[in-house]
Formats: structure tokens, sequence, C-alpha cells
């Protein structure tokens, strides 16, 4: 599945505006990330002890999900708010894309995570080093998340339906002829002798060049002036793709604190294991105390 992305995005991108077998697609992409963050959040814990690792194992894939599961709803909300044609799959398929990127960058960085806790087991080192192999994989997936909202947007999906314009009908004539009928030349009055008089009809009036609107029939062209290309028409941006930037920022804040709620996932090696912590304080200062007593 990963390899399908990163090798042929165009191809997911176009299943996903032709909203076509996005279930089973939604499907892999959601087992494959589920595994890959299984073994990540293994290596996590694997600081601490064997039921530590377990447990992140557990809590790292639950914290994806849930943070999904409480901002999935604002952005499908922004879409429709706007005007924007997506449908629950589609956007659920977006973000999912974004997600399995994420999962497998991080596991991609886990040998080398494995690598730090051999040869330097610092706690306090070990805990920034994958903040910020999480930190730099979820910006990769959010970058193939703006990429399809981009696609998206250049397939019309994310600006509203135009109005369909319907054809006048054609003018009718009293008594039941339209008006091309009523003014073709009929049969003149009989003459003496009794026949019909016949009129020829008129000779054809050439019909004017079509002028395209802002032109002039005679130009004045001045010889000593460059000519000046029209400007290209660039297409604005949508108000969901400013919406998406926001929800990607809601997105990362309800996740940083959805972490500090389930910790511990590393595991301090100078406290007993557990499940949950008491809430106190919130990531950013947690991450602020440690840098201060590592350098």
């Amino acid at each position: 599945m990963i390899e399908r992305i990163l090798r042929d995005r165009q191809g997911i991108w176009q299943q996903v505006v032709e909203d076509r077998s996005l279930t089973r697609l939604t499907g892999q992409m959601l087992l494959s990330s589920m595994v890959a963050l299984a073994c990540y959040g293994a290596v996590l814990g694997s600081f601490h002890s064997v039921w530590m690792a377990m447990t992140s194992a557990v809590k790292l894939p639950l914290l994806f999900l849930v943070t999904l599961a409480i901002c999935l709803p604002t952005l499908y909300l922004f879409n429709l708010v706007f005007g924007a044609r997506l449908s629950v799959r589609q956007s659920l398929s977006l973000v999912m894309v974004a997600l399995t990127v994420t999962a497998m960058l991080a596991l991609a960085f886990a040998p080398i995570a494995l690598f730090f806790l051999i040869t330097a087991p610092d706690y306090g080192f070990f805990k920034l080093l994958n903040v910020a192999i999480l930190a730099l994989s979820a910006l990769v997936g959010l970058r193939f998340l703006t990429g399809g909202m981009r696609v998206l947007n250049e397939n019309g999906l994310l600006a509203p339906e135009p109005p369909v314009v319907e054809k006048a009908p054609a003018a009718v004539a009293p008594g039941g002829t339209d008006a091309a009928s009523a003014s073709s030349p009929a049969a003149g009055p009989a003459n003496g002798s009794g026949g019909t008089a016949t009129l020829t009809a008129p000779a054809p009036v050439q019909a004017a060049p079509a002028v395209p609107p802002g032109y002039m029939l005679t130009p004045i062209v001045n010889p000593h002036q460059r000519p000046v290309r029209p400007s290209k028409q660039t297409q604005a941006t949508p108000p969901s793709m400013t919406l998406l930037y926001v929800w990607i920022l809601l997105f990362g804040f309800v996740g940083t604190q959805l972490a500090w709620t389930l910790r511990p996932f590393f595991g301090s090696p100078g406290m007993k294991f557990s499940l949950y912590r008491e809430i106190d304080g919130n990531f950013y200062a947690e991450i602020l105390r440690t840098l201060s007593h590592l350098f």
C-alpha cells in the first residue's frame, strides 16, 4: 500500500476523485497504518519494560484513531459550509492517505530509534528524538494531504456546482408558427391574368466578422511600443483550501493534547509501570522542561 501511494499517488487521487472502491482502499490503508504504528509504539515502550512496550503498541494506534475521529467531522463540515462536493468516504480517504504515510515513515525511523536506545540510553534524549521523528513524519503526511486537496480543487470538487442555465424556448408567432416561419416571404396577391406574383428573395447579406469583446475593429498600433501579452488568469483559491491549514493546526493541537492524556508511552526509568498517569501540565510544557534538563 505504501509503495502504491508513493509511486502512483496520481492514481490514488484519481480514485478518490471518481469515488471508486474507496471502502476497500480505506480499509487497506487503515490496516497498514495501524500495524506500522503498533510496531513503532513497541519501540517507544521498550525503553522501560516489556509491559510498557505492549501498552504503547496499543496506545499509539489508538492515539491516531481517536484524533481522526474527533477532527474528521470538522473537516467534512468545513467543506459542506463552503460548497465543496466531497463525500464522507472521500474526506476519510484523503486523511487516511496522510495517516498511512505518517505511520510508514515512523516505522522507517524505528531502526534509528532502536540504535540510539542501545548505544545512548538517555531518557530525555530518547524522548525528544522520537517526538522529532513523529513530528517530521506527520509533516510529510500532511503535505500529502494538501497535495490531494489541490488535485480535488483542480477537478472542481472544492467549488460549488455551477447552476444549470436552461435555453429559452423559440418565440412562437400568433397562429401557431414560429418567428422564422412567419418572417419567410409569402406568395403575393393574384395579378390581372389570374396568376400569382412571385417574389424574388433578397440577396443574402454577408455577416460582419465576429469581433472579440474588448478589441477595436482597427486597432491603433504604435511601432515603438512593445506588444503586451495577455496575463494568464489564475484560479482563485477556494475557502476549503484555506480552512484546510486551519484544520491541520487543529489536528496537531488535539493530537498532542490527547498524547499527553494517554501517556506514558516511553515510561520514565525511575517510576514503576502504570497504564495511565494523572493529567497535570501539558505536552508543550513537558517538552520545554525536557529541553532545559538536556541542555
